[in-house]
Parts: C-alpha cells; structure tokens; sequence
C-alpha cells in the first residue's frame, strides 16, 4: 500500500530532470560538428506544463529526443520518474512528422499505439474512438492518411500521443500545420485533458502566445548551441479557457516582454539573416 508520506514524496521529485546536459552532432558527409545545445539545467515537475521557447535551431527538438530516450546526451544528467528515459506508452510524443502507418485507418493508427498496454482489444479500441472523437475526427476514423490533410494527420498523431494517457507528454510544435482555428480549438482540448490527466508535459513552440496560454512555466532559449537564457512562470488562473485570457494585462505584460526578447536573440545572431538589421527605419 502507498502510504501519504510517499505519495508526497512522489509528487515533490521531478518528473524530468536535465542537469548540465549537452548534446553534439557530426552531419553526415561532413567534418565539422554541430553543438546543439550546452549545459542545460532544468526539471518538470509532476503535474507541471513547461514550454520551451526559442528561435529556430536552439536544439528545443533536441531536447524532446533526449528527454523520449530517442538519443542520447553526450555529457550532463538525465531521468525522466527517477530512471534514464526509455521509449515507451508511459511517454508520451508528438512529432513534427506525423509518423503514420500509411496502410493503416486514423482508429487502426491510434490503437497501435496502445498495444503495449494492459487494454483488451475492446477496451483499445473504445479509447482510440474517444481520443480520435477529442481531436474532431470521429468522422475519418476509417479514412487513411493518404486520404487526409496535412493538419488532419497531425491530429491523428496527436490523438496517438494522448490515447495512453501517459504520466509525461512530450510535444513538439504539434499545432504548427493546423489552421488558426482549429488550432485554437486543439489548444483548449489539449488544456481540458491536462486538467483531468496531469502529465508532466515538455511543449516546444515557436509561438509567444501559445506558450503563455498553456504553460506555468517558459523556458527561453537562444540559438545555437542552445542554452537556457530565462525561466519565466506564467501567473494567470487555470483553467484558461474558461475566460478570455489574451485580455488581463498581465497576459500583455508578458507577451510583450517575450515578444521583444525573442526579437533580440534572432537579430543577435550571427548566423540569423536578420542579424544586425535595424527593423525601425524605412527602406
């Protein structure tokens, strides 16, 4: 029996923990290595929602790999529930790719996903419906990929991902090919089955607004080799959907404050085509 006492205790240790993690790759074909990031320290708590925020190329993607068990770290330490992360239905992931079996339906997809698990083949079946229903898709459940729109496949993977109920959620830019308003939609989806599920969730965005509406936590990081630059908490009242959060001003203050800071690290950087443009004079 699971006694108070360790039930706190559970809930005090992080879920993930990196802890001066770096990572270095050597492109095929070529010599020269990349560092993609640099001494990263950071944890996600239990029941904790954290994105990661930074221009294109500071290793955010590097870090889903690493925290899925996907890659390895070259140097630094990493758990995810107090062991080195191993690929598995206690993890979830959403891709960039959506990384469908193309000869498979939208249910057949989402219920492989679940034959890891302990479900009956009627029980697997139920949920996939549930979470394909979730993303708006109950009616192509037996549509193929082939048959679907980019942003529709997307809601497939995402479906996948949240279909085993995982106790952490790893989430790469999974709104980025879906139109603005199913976007939304999906957004306040993603907030109602983190309210009654609780992962630990590690979500990549290039986006200020959308990491303000879903995250306590923002981890903002520069261009490469990625380092952490700030670690911001999101003060506005859960849940969000219930009230147009885009209007208090905190919400603003902070918009603001990112929106200018991740201004900064794209024109601050050399290897950026904006480097060094001044953006307040005219042509």
């Amino acid at each position: 029996m699971t006694t108070n006492c360790e039930k706190r205790n559970a809930e005090s240790t992080p879920a993930i923990i990196f802890e001066g993690v770096s990572k270095t790759f050597i492109p095929k074909g070529r010599r020269q290595v990349v560092q993609a990031v640099r001494d990263i320290t950071f944890s996600v708590d239990p029941k904790k929602f954290v994105a990661i925020l930074g221009p294109s190329g500071c290793g955010k993607t590097t870090l889903l790999r690493m925290a899925s068990g996907l890659i390895k770290s070259d140097a630094g330490f990493l758990q995810v529930f107090g062991t080195t992360p191993t690929p598995g239905p206690n993890i979830g992931y959403v891709f960039q790719t959506f990384r469908l079996i193309p000869w498979a339906s939208v249910q057949q997809n989402v219920e492989f996903s679940l034959k890891s698990t302990n479900l009956s083949a009627k029980e697997r079946r139920e949920r996939a419906i549930y979470y394909i229903d979730l993303v708006g898709l109950s009616k192509f459940a037996n549509a193929f990929p082939l048959e679907l729109s980019g942003g529709m496949k997307q809601r497939v993977a995402l479906a996948r991902a949240l279909s085993t109920e995982p106790s952490v959620l790893l989430m790469d830019e999974p709104f980025a090919s879906i139109d603005a308003q199913t976007r939304e939609l999906l957004q306040i989806e993603l907030m109602r089955f983190w309210t009654a599920q609780k992962p630990a969730v590690l979500f990549v965005t290039h986006s200020v607004d959308e990491a303000i509406l879903l995250a306590d936590e923002i981890i903002l990081m520069c261009p490469r080799p990625g380092q952490i630059v700030e670690k911001i908490d999101v003060k506005l009242e859960r849940p969000r959907w219930t009230y147009d959060v885009r209007m208090e001003q905190r919400y603003i203050g902070l918009r603001s404050y990112l929106s200018e800071r991740m201004r900064e690290l794209v024109m601050s950087d050399p290897s950026s085509e904006f480097y060094g443009r001044d953006l307040t004079s005219p042509y």
